[in-house]
C-alpha cells in the first residue's frame, strides 16, 4: 500500500513512554490512567478503560453488551459483576451457563473453597469435591442446586421460553444482595444464555424433563431461535452499541452474530462502535476467543471507526482494576440513564431510557 506522505524519523518519535511514579498514584483510576502511557498489556488495559469510559459518556447513549465466559464466580468476581450492573456500566449480558448457575449456587448459601492446582484429584473424587484449577466446589451442593433450579423452571408456563425469561424468573425468585442475577432482574438488565443446556442448569433441566415425561406432564423448554432474535433486535434497534468481552467463547460469537442477523433482516447497523476485551487467548491459534477486533472488522461486526482495545490479561486481574477505576470515575457518567427493553411476545416494542438508581 502506497504511503500518502513521506514519514520522517521525527514523525515516529512523537510520544515518550510514561515512567509511572507510584508516589503520585492514590486510586485505581489514577493507576489505569497511568497505564495508558506505558507499554505492553498495561497500555492495552489503560486503553480499555478509556474506550469503556467513552462509551459511557457518549451522548448518543450506546447500548453496552457484556459477554462473560470462563469460571469467574469461582474466581472471586461475583460482586464485581454485580457492581457492573449496579453502577450502570452494562445494559445487556450474554453469558455461558456456568456464570448464572454459580451465582445462584452461591445465592443458596454455598461457597467456593481455596485449594491447590496440585491437589490429589483422586482423593477429591472420593469426597465429591470438584476442582477448578486452585478452587473447590462441593459436587453434592451442585447436584442439589441442579435439582432446585430445574424445579423452579417447572413452575413456568409449559411453553418455549427465551433464556432471558428464565434468568429474569430466577433473579426475581432469589433475595441475595451479592447476586448479579438478582441485580440484573431488579434493574431490568436482560441476561441471555445461548448454551444454557451446556451447563449445570441444563443438566438439572434434563433430569426434570425426564421426570415430567414419565409422569406424562408438560415441562417448559428453551426456544433458542427466539433468543437469538430478541438479542438481534436489541442490536438493530439501538442507535449505537458497545461490547465488553470477558474471555471469549460462545458469548462473544453470539453477540458478534447479531450484526450478521441484522443485515439478513434488512438492517445495517454498521458494527459495534465500542469494543473492549480481556482474554488470555492469542489470535494466532485461529479461534474466536483470541480473534482481534481488526479481524472482526473484516466481517463487519466491528464498526470501521470503532474505538477498541484488547488486553491479553487474566480476567481476574484485569476486571477488578477496570471496574474499580470506572466506579471511581462515575461522576463523568452520573447522568447516564438506564435502558428498559419492552417486549410484546417476541417483539422488542421499545427501548426506554429511565432514571438510573443504584441499589
Amino acid at each position: 500500500m502506497a504511503r500518502s506522505k513521506k514519514i520522517g524519523k521525527k514523525d515516529l518519535l512523537q510520544t515518550p513512554i510514561n515512567q509511572i511514579e507510584l508516589e503520585k498514584v492514590s486510586t485505581v483510576a489514577d493507576l489505569l490512567d497511568n497505564y495508558k502511557g506505558m507499554s505492553f498489556q498495561a497500555r492495552n488495559l489503560g486503553t480499555c478503560l478509556q474506550v469503556w469510559e467513552n462509551a459511557l459518556t457518549d451522548p448518543e447513549r450506546p447500548t453496552i453488551v457484556l459477554g462473560i465466559a470462563g469460571s469467574l464466580m469461582a474466581g472471586g468476581l461475583r460482586r464485581v459483576i454485580r457492581d457492573m450492573v449496579r453502577f450502570n456500566l452494562v445494559d445487556v449480558i450474554v453469558t455461558t451457563g456456568a456464570q448464572p448457575y454459580q451465582d445462584l449456587y452461591a445465592a443458596r448459601g454455598y461457597n467456593f473453597w481455596r485449594s491447590s492446582p496440585h491437589a490429589d484429584d483422586l482423593l477429591l473424587r472420593e469426597f465429591f469435591l470438584d476442582r477448578l484449577y486452585d478452587t473447590l466446589v462441593d459436587e453434592e451442593k451442585f447436584r442439589e442446586t441442579d435439582e432446585y433450579l430445574a424445579e423452579l423452571v417447572a413452575k413456568l408456563e409449559p411453553r418455549g421460553h427465551t433464556t432471558r425469561e428464565i434468568m429474569k424468573f430466577f433473579g426475581e425468585h432469589f433475595d441475595d444482595p451479592d447476586s448479579w442475577v438478582v441485580a440484573a432482574a431488579k434493574h431490568d438488565v436482560p441476561i441471555f444464555v445461548p448454551a444454557l443446556n451446556d451447563s449445570s442448569i441444563g443438566i438439572g433441566m434434563v433430569g426434570e424433563y425426564v421426570k415430567a415425561k414419565k409422569a406424562k406432564r408438560a415441562y417448559p423448554w428453551i426456544d433458542p431461535i427466539k433468543d437469538a432474535y430478541e438479542l438481534s433486535q436489541i442490536k438493530f434497534k439501538s442507535k449505537k452499541t458497545g461490547v465488553v468481552y470477558l474471555a471469549g467463547g460462545i458469548p462473544k460469537n453470539y453477540i458478534q452474530q447479531t450484526e450478521v442477523i441484522s443485515e439478513l433482516m434488512g438492517y445495517d447497523p454498521g458494527g459495534h462502535h465500542y469494543a473492549v476485551q480481556l482474554t488470555t487467548d492469542a489470535p494466532h491459534w485461529g479461534g474466536l476467543s483470541g480473534c482481534t477486533f481488526e479481524e472482526a472488522q473484516s466481517w463487519g461486526k466491528i464498526a470501521k471507526d470503532a474505538k477498541k482495545s484488547q488486553a491479553y490479561v487474566d480476567v481476574t486481574l484485569g476486571l477488578p482494576l477496570l471496574v474499580g477505576a470506572l466506579i471511581q470515575k462515575r461522576a463523568s457518567f452520573a447522568k447516564r440513564k438506564r435502558l428498559q427493553f419492552v417486549y410484546k411476545q417476541d417483539e422488542l416494542a421499545e427501548i426506554k431510557q429511565v432514571a438510573a438508581k443504584r441499589s
